[in-house]
């Protein structure tokens, strides 16, 4: 039992490094950002990166054939979505603008967190492979200690995030852009080569 947490353990560690580093890019791009706010934040990257192992278990015990090849498309699904989301932060913050209307609307809303959530989950389908020989009790365990891993390291990113982004004020979200950008060409060029 202690070598499957400890297993686990290091899954959730490894996947959750993506989701740490737009946690971080999240924080950047709005440093005043509520404590309830960066709880949901971390919470949903949990949840994506438990959902998804049990989705490619799934696949694994039903149409492993169908998820070998959407497997091919994971690279390039990952790179277009952040690029989109880290798009539109580098777009805002080259456009600038200090009015307080644009202040209280900036910052992540419900629809970037899911791209985001995806983006950097997607590639944790595979793990399903990684966990088929897994019961489905331990697959939802494993699931479980890879969210709750995922949620303390979001909500490290995030409060790095934050503390950076206060002190960058407003060039915070063209970093927080680029980071995303960045993340999606590496999710992109290490699954390719």
């Amino acid at each position: 039992m202690l070598k499957f947490v400890i297993n686990s353990i290091l899954l959730g560690v490894g996947l959750a490094m993506d989701a740490f580093s737009v946690s971080l890019a999240n924080g950047l791009a709005e440093p005043d950002m509520r404590r309830r706010k960066s709880v949901g934040i971390a919470a949903a990257f949990g949840g994506f990166q438990a959902a998804m192992p049990l989705i490619g278990w799934v696949c694994v015990h039903t149409v492993a054939s169908m998820f070998e090849w959407f497997q091919k498309l994971i690279p390039w699904i990952a790179l277009l979505l952040l690029a989109y989301i880290g798009g539109e932060m580098l777009l805002e913050g080259i456009r600038g603008g200090d009015s307080d209307d644009e202040e209280e609307t900036s910052g992540l809303d419900f629809r970037s967190l899911m791209i985001q959530g995806v983006a950097t989950s997607i590639d944790a389908l595979s793990v399903g492979f990684a966990i088929a020989d897994y019961n489905l009790a331990d697959a939802v365990l494993a699931a479980v200690i890879i969210a709750a891993v995922t949620f303390i390291i979001c909500v490290i990113g995030l409060m790095l995030g934050k503390k950076a982004g206060t002190k960058l004020s407003g060039k915070a979200e063209i970093l927080g852009g680029v980071i995303l950008i960045g993340i999606g060409l590496e999710i992109f060029i290490s699954n390719m080569f």
